[in-house]
């Protein structure tokens, strides 16, 4: 669910922004088979670009360094636990009720539409069928035009007839149909009606040209101020006059946009671009590329949340082997970000479990502010086995990244990686994921009022937990 979210979300952008630069640089302009065209081509563009997964100047899939387990921090909730109902799924259940409306009212729009032109009288006159009902007003319906009345030596009737001819030979309502399926996932963002109308106005433009060309503007003009009406059409419909009036007469008498003009639709690439670097080449998804790194852990572990900070209890080296000696590469200062032998903590990935699960914490302000995330902390082994320059590669705030670094920071010495046989400095990535929840039910209970539940297994583990859970008051 939280992954349509963000879908949702990361779509709006992409319409706002295409809107934004079209009402400001191309709307004016008299290119109307050109701007028909973009606005189509910006409504598909935002609905693929956050679904594509692009690598692009090294962002993607892959990761240069050896990456770490996936540590998760905060509560792991299971659907016994926690009967009642989230933020996002009561979201989640007023987005679908939406969006089934809108395809019922969909549906059910176009069935009375074919019902109607059903019952009316059919004329086929200059190679295209006209639906005669009293009921109808002037428009057009795919591959239908729609008519009151029908004289064909009636000049305004000839207008009215070029004028929706116009529409069915261009397609235009396969063009509202695509946005009424928009509006289906998207009915409840109004830049989805905004983007709609500029369409319709670019349908009405063309259709406009088409009859100027054949009978004077202020002729016909005159007939669009008598015949105006507010009637509203069919959900794929033209109205011959349903609005905007007055800009359809302003843009007729307009002189013609010069071939320079043309020129900004250039614009369009840079924003496209920004757009597909922006939601297309991130990847949320910090998984370890290199699963020579760790064995296999099946569990997960929970370990407990407290407000103060925890003293960094180090972990033993069941070995309690000597130290290697170190070996000296020709340039000692080199990192390494893959080497064949890769640096191991004391005690194996089992001891290195251990070691995050009794020191790391949920941050208490992360936790009001109800900041979730992954940090992904870098950080380098030294040949001594020392860990140095820990840097934080993404944070979410909220203390979170001050915490990672900190565990990071203390942790005992590693085992050194080696490459031909000699020991270097090697650069590693280690994803830590905050994650909130509530949970009824706990071992202990603190005086601060925030539960505490520890489970420390004896086995190697997949993923690590710290559980904070909030206390329930009525």
């Amino acid at each position: 669910m939280n992954s349509l979210l963000i879908y949702l979300v990361e779509v709006s952008i992409c319409l706002g922004i295409s809107l934004v630069i079209y009402r400001a640089l191309l709307s004016g302009l008299t290119f109307f088979t050109w701007n028909r065209s973009i606005l189509l081509g910006l409504l598909i563009l935002s609905g693929v670009i956050p679904l594509l997964e692009l690598e692009f100047f090294g962002l993607g899939a892959e990761v240069s360094e050896m990456t770490l387990p996936v540590f998760y921090v905060g509560d792991q909730v299971s659907a016994e636990a926690n009967s009642s109902i989230s933020w996002v799924e009561l979201v989640m259940g007023v987005y679908l009720f939406g969006a089934v409306f809108t395809a019922a009212r969909l549906v059910l729009g176009f069935i009375i539409s074919q019902r109607q032109i059903g019952k009316a009288k059919k004329v086929y006159h200059n190679n295209h069928f006209i639906a005669i009902h009293p009921e109808f007003v002037p428009a057009s319906f795919f591959d239908y035009i729609l008519m009151p009345d029908f004289n064909p030596e009636n000049t305004e009737q000839k207008q009215i007839i070029l004028h929706e001819s116009m529409h069915v030979r261009l397609r235009h309502s396969w063009d509202l149909l695509l946005v009424n399926f928009a509006k289906v996932f998207f009915w409840f963002n109004p830049l989805i009606y905004i983007f709609e109308r500029s369409l319709r106005e670019i349908h009405e433009y063309q259709a406009d040209q088409g009859v100027t060309t054949a009978y004077a503007p202020r002729e016909y003009a005159t007939l669009l101020l008598q015949l105006i009406t507010a009637k509203p059409g069919w959900q794929f419909m033209n109205n011959f006059n349903q609005f905007q009036t007055k800009k359809r007469i302003i843009m007729m008498a307009k002189s013609k946009s010069t071939p320079w003009q043309r020129l900004r639709f250039l614009t369009l690439i840079p924003a496209i671009g920004l757009l597909l670097f922006v939601f297309s080449c991130e990847r949320e998804d910090m998984s370890p590329s290199l699963a020579a790194v760790v064995d296999d852990f099946p569990e997960v572990m929970e370990v407990p949340l407290t407000v103060e900070n925890l003293r960094i209890t180090p972990y033993e080296n069941p070995s309690n082997s000597a130290e290697n000696p170190t070996n000296y590469v020709e340039d000692p200062n080199m990192v390494f970000d893959v080497v064949e032998q890769q640096p191991n903590p004391p005690g194996g990935m089992s001891g290195w479990n251990q070691y995050l699960g009794k020191n790391l914490n949920y941050p208490v302000q992360a936790r009001r502010m109800g900041i979730e995330g992954t940090v992904i902390v870098v950080f380098e082994i030294q040949t001594d086995g020392s860990i140095r320059n820990v840097e934080i590669l993404r944070g979410i705030g909220g203390g979170a990244d001050e915490e990672a670094v900190r565990v990071v920071q203390n942790s005992p010495r590693w085992e050194p990686g080696r490459q031909r046989g000699r020991a270097v400095n090697t650069r590693m990535r280690l994803p830590i994921r905050f994650k909130l929840g509530s949970l009824e039910a706990s071992n202990t209970t603190s005086s601060n009022g925030i539960e505490e539940k520890t489970y420390i297994p004896s086995a190697p583990l997949q993923e690590i937990a710290v559980i904070g859970y909030q206390t329930q008051t009525n």
